[in-house]
């Protein structure tokens, strides 16, 4: 018998929670590698979703072994030599449209230097900061994430009637919308109270910000996908989609904590 979409759904929940789980636990090197393949991963499915012909394959290839590079490089060597290694990246793409468009100036288009460099931003440079992170700010970050995604998803279904964005997002509304965000503050400013070390204002602040990062994060991929015509970013995830489809909020949440970090230590 085949299993319903929620049944995969929670199959598939349970999977990821356990490869966190011996993530977090393990850390070091397994935690570098489930970062660096899950970039892998997301990059394949942004990039398949603007090239969908075989003749992109060496691109889509150049772009996910950079990707991995620039994951492995911040873990494992510097931030600044992960800089370096991007902005040389940068120039090997632009290099790239150089002589392609010297050779064939009429097929040539430097959107796809851009597509390429853009995936490394988008992605593994943004999941790198997972490898600079302890535990207990991985988990909130992930919590905050999941827990607007999660009350989003029930506000939305059960009360939602008056759309925030249908133009870039048909199916959120607004009482999803207000329900992520009362969730997110809720779950994350309980779990910083009793994990962190801040003041009560500060971790609803902080909630409240990463909310918001991560309905935009959403919204982005949203309309990426309405631009390109696509329903999911990929099909390696049962009853989720893609991978891309999973962490499209993370993406964003990521580096608001990084740059709250900086001026406050909540762990």
């Amino acid at each position: 018998m085949p299993l319903s979409s929620l049944q995969q759904r929670c199959i598939t929940s349970v999977t990821l929670v356990a490869v966190l789980f011996l993530a977090l636990y393990f850390g070091g090197l397994f935690l570098v590698s489930v970062v660096t393949i899950f970039s892998v991963i997301a990059l394949h499915e942004f990039y398949s979703m603007f090239w969908k012909e075989e003749s992109r394959s060496l691109s889509k290839m150049m772009g996910m072994l950079s990707g991995a590079a620039i994951v492995l490089t911040g873990a494992l060597a510097s931030h600044t030599w992960m800089l370096v290694l991007l902005l040389g990246l940068f120039w090997v793409f632009n290099f790239k449209f150089l002589f392609s468009y010297s050779s064939s100036p009429g097929r040539t288009s430097y959107n796809d230097s851009m597509v390429l460099f853009s995936g490394l931003i988008y992605i593994p440079l943004t999941l790198q900061f997972l490898t600079s992170m302890n535990s207990w700010e991985i988990i909130f970050v992930l919590l905050s994430s999941s827990a607007s995604d999660t009350a989003a998803f029930y506000a939305g279904t059960y009360f939602g009637k008056k759309k925030i964005w249908p133009r870039i997002s048909p199916k959120k509304s607004w009482a999803g919308s207000i329900g992520g965000f009362t969730a997110c503050v809720i779950c994350c400013t309980v779990y910083g109270l009793f994990l962190g070390h801040a003041s009560v204002i500060a971790w609803v602040i902080l909630a409240g910000s990463l909310n918001i990062a991560s309905q935009m994060g959403d919204f982005f991929e949203s309309a990426l996908k309405r631009k390109l015509d696509i329903k999911d970013s990929g099909n390696i995830l049962p009853g989720h989609g893609g991978v891309l489809d999973r962490i499209d909020s993370l993406v964003l949440a990521l580096p608001v904590y990084i740059l709250a970090r900086q001026i406050h230590a909540f762990f």
